[in-house]
């Protein structure tokens, strides 16, 4: 709009014309000054000024006279009047210009603070805004979208160490080396623009405070292997606290532990310690593989032999009652006929003993004198009895790796009523003999 009202007017403020600053040749006669050639000359502003006039008030409709007595400039006498609407002309674009520049674009994911004479007046969404012009008003455009990230204890990477910021002290006083990341996101630009003055410093620092207090209340175990998870978690909350206090307008999105580690001073020795205890808790748990194979066997067959004992008490239990009863209905018998009843019994023993032996039978009324002995079944006899002799000892030997079978009480039992009853039998004999 400036540009075609300048042509409009038909000022030219091209330094190569060479008829700039000396007005319209149609309106002067071309003067020659000093002996110099039309253009070699530098522009003269007053001449420059009155030939804008000129212009002006030929398009304003004034009149220029021409009359004798002039001022040099081919008898033109300036117009107030039109001198006054050119400059308002020129007001009025340099206001419009001014306006204009008052107007800005915020990208999405951004937000515009505006401030009124350095104070915060509103915030403006992502789209085309206004404001005043400078030095009314002003803005300043913020990344609420973008997740920034605050390194502590290193920088760029984990080998360019802080040491200022990465050495900290543990509850039972042992230093630790720790390099972590925040990761944030603002959520009120407003704070964020006039709350703090540093605002990058300030997050480093609240993040290296929260972060000292949280490894300050743990052991140096915990803080080394299964407690960096919880140790991030509470950090990050502690951070979040922090800053709300501050109204920093931030919101803590994400702390990672980047490494842990005892100082380098002290690293071998930590090595050495830390595999120490990784023999020792192998150890243990080779012990305890054994304990939980031997334990069960060992159960086991104490609760086998608590089962064979109640067994083998619950058998003996019953052959004595049923031998005490049959010994009882054996004594009613007896009182009834003793003589019957002995007899009986010396015959039932009698029966026993011999069902199980060799017997040889010897005709002594005959007079043979050659008596003939099986001598093969004899051998043989003998031969199963040595035997039998020879794997009781074996059975002795081996008792000591295992578990020697217990005798039948029956049979033990049997054989004493047998003994008792040779023994009684014997005793009536010599009574009857002694009769």
């Amino acid at each position: 709009m400036l540009v075609s009202l300048i042509k409009k007017i038909g000022v030219k403020f091209n330094i190569n014309d060479p008829r700039w600053g000396r007005g319209n040749e149609d309106d002067k006669p071309h003067q020659a000054q000093d002996g110099k050639k039309p253009g070699d000359g530098p522009p003269d502003l007053d001449q420059l000024w009155r030939d804008f006039n000129l212009r002006l008030n030929r398009l304003l409709g004034g009149k220029s006279g021409s009359g004798g007595g002039g001022t040099g400039n081919g008898g033109f006498r300036p117009n107030a009047r039109g001198a006054g609407i050119g400059a308002g002309i020129l007001v009025a674009v340099v206001a419009f210009l001014w306006l204009v520049s008052g107007f800005f674009t915020i990208s999405e994911g951004q937000t515009g603070v505006v401030m009124t004479f350095g104070k915060f007046s509103h915030m403006t969404p992502a789209g085309f805004n206004w404001r005043w012009p400078y030095p009314i008003q002003s803005h300043e455009v913020v990344n609420v979208s973008q997740v920034r990230t605050m390194e502590v204890g290193y920088r760029t990477t984990v080998k360019n160490k802080q040491p200022k910021e990465a050495l900290m002290l543990t509850d039972d006083e042992n230093i630790i080396d720790i390099q972590f990341a925040v990761q944030y996101k603002l959520k009120d630009a407003a704070d964020w623009v006039f709350r703090n003055r540093d605002q990058e410093e300030m997050i480093r620092q609240v993040a290296e405070t929260s972060m000292r207090e949280i490894v300050g209340k743990n052991k140096m175990d915990f803080v080394l292997y299964e407690g960096r998870e919880k140790i991030a978690f509470d950090a990050s909350q502690l951070m979040q606290q922090i800053v709300n206090r501050y109204k920093a307008g931030v919101s803590i999105t994400n702390v990672t532990m980047q490494g842990v580690q005892p100082p380098e001073q002290v690293q071998a020795s930590f090595d050495d310690a830390v595999k120490a205890g990784q023999d020792r808790e192998r150890q243990k748990n080779e012990g305890q593989a054994y304990a939980n194979d031997v334990i069960p066997k060992a159960r086991g067959a104490a609760s086998r032999l608590m089962q064979e004992s109640e067994a083998y008490r619950a058998r003996v239990t019953a052959n004595a009652q049923g031998d005490a009863s049959r010994f009882k209905q054996v004594l009613a018998e007896y009182q009834k006929a003793p003589a019957i009843t002995r007899d009986r019994m010396y015959l039932e023993t009698m029966q026993q003993i011999f069902s199980s032996t060799t017997k040889i039978m010897v005709d002594a009324k005959n007079g043979n004198s050659l008596i003939y002995l099986p001598l093969d079944k004899l051998m043989s006899q003998s031969g199963v009895t040595e035997s039998s002799a020879a794997r009781v000892p074996a059975a002795a030997g081996s008792g000591a790796a295992g578990i020697s079978p217990a005798p039948d009480p029956l049979q033990a039992l049997e054989a004493q009523r047998l003994k008792d009853l040779r023994s009684r039998e014997s005793r009536d004999s010599r009574d009857r003999e002694a009769r």
